[in-house]
């Protein structure tokens, strides 16, 4: 397929409610919001929120997959403004996670895959 775009990650679609910190040099909180994930894999998500965040923002996000609460650091590599359907949405791709929470994610994830029939 010409032109098609080939992530490292199969993302799927997931509506998650997560709390979000924005932060600055040296690790600084700058600022807090709520948001909710649009999808999800193991290299990143797309996190929906009412304020926009900007590209190369470094964000530490706080999620709840099904039982468990994950915590997940990551950079902002790319924002859409809102739409009708969406409020401003932001590409996140994780730069660190715990191990514990790594697990939790593949597992959530493989849930995910296989409720869809995957």
């Amino acid at each position: 397929m010409a032109g098609a775009q080939r992530r490292k990650w199969d993302r799927k679609e997931t509506l998650n409610l997560v709390d979000y910190i924005v932060l600055g040099e040296y690790g600084a909180f700058l600022r807090q919001g709520m948001g909710r994930t649009r999808n999800v894999s193991e290299g990143g998500l797309l996190l929906e929120t009412h304020r926009a965040l900007k590209e190369g923002e470094e964000v530490l996000i706080t999620v709840g997959l099904r039982e468990d609460l994950v915590t997940l650091r990551g950079r902002v590599v790319h924002q859409a403004p809102p739409t009708e359907e969406y409020r401003h949405c932001a590409g996140v791709k994780f730069t660190h996670m715990k191990k514990e929470d790594r697990e939790i994610l593949k597992r959530y994830i493989e849930a995910l895959k296989a409720s869809a029939g995957r």
